[in-house]
């Protein structure tokens, strides 16, 4: 069987001192979000290596957006750790990219050295769907949702789906030993934070600290919520 090859991504590589600090993104978002830039501002400041990037079909890489799965997206985190950055990374990861950071985190342990979680949603395929959405998934192919962050329906496929459920992670210890941030609103209405506090007790490492921001919704967008991923990010790279 002919395996087609990833689309070509488009990237932001801000040069400077290691680990490299490397933003993901959330579900149909892209690297121009205000986290991504927030973090690549204070990088500049402070002389940081990061990177920012487009997962295959989002933003302004190549690819049709229904065609893209979740192994495709962590091919595309490991396809820039790889090819881009250069030593040691630290992952960033938003909602979805907090799945796919902890995914690439297994793919490449010799390379990913800490992470932040900036509200994670591992294994959202599993609950983030009620019984009749999965349902219409499985048997009509897609399923489409209002999105309250833009005017076009937010849309996911039966392709996603399937790839998200075979790489679920949070059924027993999440490997991984390194320095780990996760940072959650507890007025979240699309990731619930006892499941961020739980994702905390199952990674194995020693050094994980959960930050529950009280007014915080799932966006953590405000001035005080990027100011909490800064000083999360900072304290991951003073641990390494």
């Amino acid at each position: 069987m002919t395996q087609l090859p990833r689309p070509r991504l488009a990237y932001h590589h801000t040069q400077g001192t290691g680990p490299t600090v490397v933003f993901l993104p959330g579900y149909a978002s892209d690297m121009n979000g205000t986290k991504a830039l927030a973090l690549e501002a204070w990088a500049r400041g402070t002389g940081r290596a990061f990177l920012r990037f487009d997962y295959g079909g989002c933003g302004q890489s190549e690819g049709a957006f229904e065609d893209q799965t979740l192994t495709g997206w962590r091919d595309d985190v490991v396809a820039m750790i790889d090819q881009v950055a250069t030593g040691p990374v630290m992952l960033v990861g938003s909602s979805l990219g907090g799945w796919l950071m902890l995914l690439a985190a297994k793919a490449r342990p010799e390379r990913v050295v800490g992470l932040v979680g900036i509200a994670p949603a591992p294994d959202f395929t599993d609950w983030g769907f009620s019984t009749e959405d999965k349902m219409a998934i499985l048997t009509g192919g897609r399923l489409e949702r209002a999105n309250p962050y833009g005017p076009a329906p937010t849309v996911y496929t039966r392709g996603f789906f399937q790839s998200g459920e075979a790489n679920r992670l949070m059924f027993g210890a999440i490997p991984f030993d390194g320095p780990v941030r996760l940072v959650q609103g507890q007025a979240d209405g699309d990731v619930p934070w006892h499941r961020t506090v739980r994702l905390g007790e199952m990674i194995r490492s020693a050094d994980v600290q959960t930050l529950l921001i009280k007014d915080g919704d799932h966006r953590l967008s405000r001035d005080t919520d990027i100011a909490a991923i800064i000083r999360a990010t900072e304290d991951v790279l003073n641990r390494l």
